[in-house]
């Protein structure tokens, strides 16, 4: 008998060990469960699913995959199926020198003083997402707040998008980051022609000395930038910042609705919710999995790993390994340490981690200062699509305002 907590919860021990499949439905009801099962009971295992492919969900394991970049290669794939276009994501698929390149050139617009300056605009536009549903004490929290302010404040702040594309483009990123959707392949096809449309425009316009012009201008290795190469760059600047922030911002409301305990520890301590933005992070981070290729044969957790077979590492099994974490499944603020995983690690740790750790911050600030009562609303059940990002569909809240004053 499988002795594993929440072992009743979790997909067949049998399907963990040779039928894993990432964008199973059922999966994604049961995720977590499933992860832990399986870092118990075979941390590294063989999928048939897809053609084939591994999966690891270890902390040890997990971290030797995503630093190993020579033996486990982010430029041969990073899905366990075919992407629906061949525009490279860049610089995560890219392996050093090259992925290097490519990073220097958006980093400098992401450092935490770099986005200090964006605290001020940012908080602005937090209250008045707010202001549009807090009267009527009920929303969809995914329409109303979490997939609306990450996109907003990026396009305003970050790239200076047309305000009037947005709600084509978070479609577009939406839809095309969720490789089971049949309109997928449709999606990203428009995602790079609105993304050429844009990068024309501003060629156009005088310089702003943004992140885009940065990549317009750019100069790889001693020659300038191709028009794919653009794409591929402001592609991933897109999906990064719209997607993954909407999705932790989902999923941690859902995890306030659940344990209501939670938002009224962080009213007791508001002086400690940078660490609370970290245990988020850590239990509710949105970039859930990333696949690689294995260059060489290999031993992995006791497997033997083959040249060119796809190894899919799960982020979300190692932020909740005991072995790392004590009491994974317990939010806890006074954590002596939290080295999670929520951003990835090694040299494709993700560039915007500053700029999502202020959306969070300001965002769970002003959610404590004017809602209570969060609670999901009734008869309401938490969907979540099924991919290598994890989100809920739709999130129906209701809440008591807070008039201040």
């Amino acid at each position: 008998m499988d002795a594993t907590p929440g072992a009743a919860d979790a997909m067949p021990l049998a399907w963990c060990r040779s039928d894993f499949d990432p964008f199973s439905p059922d999966l994604a009801t049961r995720l977590q469960p499933t992860l832990d099962r399986m870092r118990a009971q075979c941390p590294v295992t063989h999928s048939a699913a897809h053609d084939g492919f591994w999966v690891v969900t270890g902390y040890e394991d997990v971290l030797t995959v995503a630093q190993d970049w020579q033996t486990y290669s982010s430029a041969h794939g990073l899905n366990v199926v075919p992407a629906p276009v061949t525009i490279r994501n860049l610089p995560v698929q890219a392996d050093p020198p090259e992925q290097r390149i490519f990073k220097r050139l958006i980093t400098p617009f992401f450092t935490p003083s770099a986005v200090a300056a964006w605290e001020a605009p940012t908080r602005a536009l937090v209250n008045r997402l707010i202001d549009d549903f807090a009267a009527a004490g009920e929303c969809d929290f995914m329409a109303a707040f979490a997939r609306p302010f990450p996109a907003r404040a990026f396009f305003e702040l970050a790239i200076d998008a047309p305000a009037g594309d947005l709600d084509d483009v978070v479609h577009l990123a939406s839809r095309s980051s969720t490789p089971n959707a049949p309109d997928a392949g449709e999606c990203w096809r428009g995602l790079a022609v609105w993304i050429r449309r844009f990068v024309a425009s501003r060629r156009d316009q005088p310089a702003r000395g943004d992140v885009v012009d940065a990549v317009i201008h750019a100069d790889i290795d001693g020659r300038p930038i191709t028009e794919d190469e653009i794409v591929g760059t402001i592609q991933l600047l897109i999906l990064g910042g719209l997607e993954t922030t909407a999705g932790t911002l989902g999923q941690l409301l859902a995890r306030w609705c659940a344990e209501p305990e939670i938002p009224a520890v962080l009213r007791r301590r508001p002086q400690d919710l940078g660490r609370a933005v970290e245990e988020m992070l850590r239990m509710d981070g949105s970039f859930i999995a990333v696949a690689r290729t294995a260059m060489r044969d290999h031993v992995l957790g006791g497997q033997p790993i083959s040249a060119g077979d796809k190894v899919l590492v799960y982020w979300a099994g190692a932020n909740f390994d005991g072995a790392e974490f004590a009491d994974p499944h317990h939010f806890d603020l006074d954590r002596p340490r939290n080295r999670h995983m929520a951003f990835g690690i090694g040299p494709h740790r993700c560039a915007g981690s500053n700029l999502a750790r202020l959306n969070l911050r300001i965002a769970v600030e002003e959610l404590l200062r004017r809602l209570d009562d969060i609670a999901l609303a009734p008869g309401a059940e938490v969907d979540y699509h099924s991919t290598l990002t994890r989100s809920p569909l739709t999130l129906p809240i209701t809440f008591r305002p807070i008039v201040e004053g």
